[in-house]
């Protein structure tokens, strides 16, 4: 049987309770309106997955100190901010199942809403002095700009190969894991070793997290529904990059005629998801997300044994077996 994410909390539920409560009091403002859409953020927040790698991290390096809860809500204030203003950017309606807030108060105040989280996270960062965790962060949420701007300028010519995929994914989505498992660790006083290997092994996961949300879009009974998202959005993903890279010249040519002029006709899409699925695009995928995994968990094994470093393994076994 799969664990929970309440089993692998267990070294850190006290620490997750404590700074939940935090977390609402750093999202107070006294213009209410402001206060209102703070409370609907907080209130349909997903599985807390980013400060169970800056807790644990911390956990496993040291002792979990008023810095860690800093370093924890620093990075979901910033990257909810993120959050708001991509749903603005796409157009989007719905963010985890829940209206986005674009859609129930309009673009202009999601854009405002975007600007007052990263505001609160400077502040909270700089009024106590916490200028190595906002360093460590600010450069994800730049890296993250940044993937973001190099998918768009590939998007449209289609032609990203397995490095430029692999850097895209890095500062996407790898880049704030990192950033979670640094700042865990520089805030209870790591060694520079032990804040790189963490560091490093955020960002392994990372890799392996992106690969798996790949892996959604081709409706494997094991990982999802057939959705084929990425495919109508033109992003090139690992087992579309793997099937179009050993495909014959035709084929490969007719493939990303569909991904570029016909991503609208669910007919078409299955066709690629068809194609990708019989030139071996989808355990090619999984290889190297497995194999990115063992990478992350043979870092983590050079930390010190305990039940955090446990809980840490078994986070990273919960984010590629997920199903959603």
């Amino acid at each position: 049987m799969p664990l929970s994410i309440r089993d692998i909390q267990a070294p850190i539920a006290a620490e997750m309770e404590t700074f939940e409560h935090k977390f609402r009091q750093f999202m107070k403002s006294e213009v209410m309106l402001l206060d209102q859409i703070m409370n609907y953020i907080v209130r349909r927040k997903g599985k807390q997955l980013r400060p169970m790698f800056v807790f644990l991290t911390a956990g496993v390096c040291g002792t979990v100190t008023e810095s860690t809860h800093r370093g924890a809500a620093l990075i979901e204030l910033l990257h909810t901010a993120t959050l708001v203003h991509d749903d603005v950017v796409d157009d989007s309606n719905y963010r985890r199942g829940f209206f986005s807030i674009n859609a129930l108060w309009k673009n202009k105040i999601a854009v405002l809403v975007g600007d007052y989280l990263l505001s609160r996270g400077l502040l909270l960062s700089v009024d106590n002095g916490d200028y190595d965790l906002l360093k460590i962060v600010s450069k994800a949420v730049r890296e993250i700009s940044e993937g973001e701007l190099l998918q768009i300028e590939k998007a449209r010519r289609l032609d990203i190969t397995e490095a430029v995929y692999y850097e895209i994914i890095r500062q996407k989505t790898a880049s704030l894991i990192s950033a979670c498992c640094a700042v865990g660790a520089r805030s209870v006083d790591a060694t520079a070793e032990m804040i790189e290997t963490a560091r490093l092994f955020g960002e392994k996961v990372g890799i392996a997290f992106q690969i798996k949300d790949d892996l959604f879009d081709y409706g494997e009974e094991e990982v999802g529904k057939p959705l084929g998202i990425d495919i109508k959005e033109k992003k090139m993903t690992l087992p579309l990059i793997y099937a179009l890279n050993n495909a014959k010249w035709v084929e490969k040519r007719r493939m990303i005629n569909i991904v570029k002029n016909e991503s609208e006709n669910p007919k078409r899409v299955a066709e690629v998801i068809d194609f990708v699925k019989k030139s071996g695009g989808i355990q090619y995928a999984t290889t190297v997300m497995t194999r990115y995994v063992d990478e992350a968990k043979a870092l983590l094994f050079t930390l010190p044994d305990s039940r955090y470093r446990t809980s840490l393994e078994q986070l990273v076994q919960y984010t590629i077996e997920r199903s959603k």
